[in-house]
């Protein structure tokens, strides 16, 4: 599917769509459709799923506007469905004070099922930065990620980059950290 016919973005605005993208197996379908259309025999295939449980859950991100039909072909006189997703980037809300980040959550249970046999870079680092320096450096962390997206190629095995720069919340100044 040519990437030119994809919006630039989707936004998550409603409560059904929010539920929709929220669920981990709906997320790893996602996931995969953004590099190439695929059937719901494809999707349970790659994703791990039942070609029922696929598809149930298809139809539940198509219902949501997140996925979409690009194009379909018989084959033994049934129309098969090939699915993609709806838009190059797909923008959730903010989470309020207090709720889960469904994009971390999901991100984080991804990191934890991966094999323990691959590589992986994972790091965290706390830094004390000028208001300058965090917009400077969450500008650059969203170019990196734009330009390996770039590079991307649906042939090649499938990577993840997740990145949080935020500040965290105030601490009890007066308490000790080893209550």
């Amino acid at each position: 599917m040519p990437e030119d016919d994809l919006p630039e973005t989707l936004h998550v605005t409603s409560a059904e769509q929010l539920r929709a993208v929220s669920n981990l197996t709906r997320h790893r379908i996602m996931a995969m459709l953004r590099f190439e259309p695929a059937t719901i025999t494809q999707i349970a295939e790659r994703v791990g799923l039942a070609k029922g449980s696929s598809s149930y859950h298809v139809r539940l991100l198509e219902r949501a506007g997140l996925v979409k039909v690009v194009r379909t072909r018989k084959v033994r006189g049934v129309t098969e469905r090939y699915y993609a997703i709806a838009a190059r980037s797909i923008v959730l809300p903010e989470p309020g004070e207090g709720q889960p980040d469904v994009l971390m959550r999901n991100a984080v249970a991804d990191l934890e099922a991966a094999s323990a046999d691959s590589e992986r870079h994972v790091r965290m680092a706390h830094l004390r930065l000028t208001e300058e320096q965090y917009e400077e450096l969450g500008a650059r962390l969203e170019e990196l990620a734009d330009e390996y997206r770039q590079l991307s190629d649906p042939s090649l095995p499938d990577a993840s980059l997740v990145f949080a720069l935020f500040r965290p919340a105030p601490r009890n100044q007066g308490g000790s950290d080893a209550e």
